[in-house]
């Protein structure tokens, strides 16, 4: 076992945070978009068919190779079937991904999209249109996709195990994020339980 990036002793027990070594990509989970990327060196996003970014948005809008549309006119027409954000990746020293761009031009740029089409939107929230309120729900939940993807490819996904008296009572992996955030917080609710549970456990019989 590694060496803990977080200890603390908490109510009588040892709450160790670690790195976790060997997550699942979020790109397994059930989402609710689909994530398109191209990339030289690396695969990122889910398995596609498309070899460029016009291909895709083609397909998307429904238009065919033959028409003559910019790029900036494909995204308009592919925006009216599907909610569609544009994907970033930042290369130096690790990687990093958003949706909204990096300020540095030489080791970033768009990589990709991710999108969920009008239909498959409508059929999740069960909605008869895509209003404006279930287009800003949707792309709230595309964002938090991507920021899971980030989280993935820098490293900061973690687990915790929890000691007492050098004996393991707990461990949990797969929080994705800043350890403080959900690990952490995960990890001292557990104690609190236990303590709970034992303040109410009745005592055992007498042997008188």
């Amino acid at each position: 076992m590694h060496d803990p990036v977080y200890e603390e002793a908490y109510h009588g027990h040892t709450i160790k945070i670690f790195q976790d070594l060997d997550p699942e990509t979020p790109r397994e989970w059930s989402n609710l978009g689909t994530l398109i990327c191209w990339h030289r060196r690396y695969r990122l996003g889910d398995s596609h068919q498309f070899d460029s970014p016009e291909a895709f948005l083609r397909d998307l809008a429904g238009v065919s190779d033959q028409s003559d549309l910019s790029m900036e006119q494909l995204r308009e027409r592919a925006a009216r079937k599907a909610i569609l954000l544009p994907v970033f990746l930042y290369d130096h020293s690790g990687l990093a991904m958003n949706t909204i761009g990096f300020h540095c031009p030489w080791d970033s740029g768009q990589v990709g999209y991710v999108y969920v089409t009008r239909e498959a939107a409508q059929k999740e929230y069960a909605a008869k249109r895509v209003t404006k309120a279930l287009r800003s729900k949707a792309e709230d939940i595309l964002r938090g996709e991507i920021v899971s993807c980030d989280a993935y490819l820098a490293g900061r996904v973690y687990g915790y195990i929890i000691e007492r008296d050098g004996e393991e009572v707990d461990a949990c992996w797969g929080f994705f994020g800043d350890y403080e955030l959900d690990c952490l917080s995960e990890a001292r609710a557990f104690v609190d339980q236990l303590i709970l549970r034992d303040v109410h456990r009745p005592p055992p019989p007498s042997m008188a």
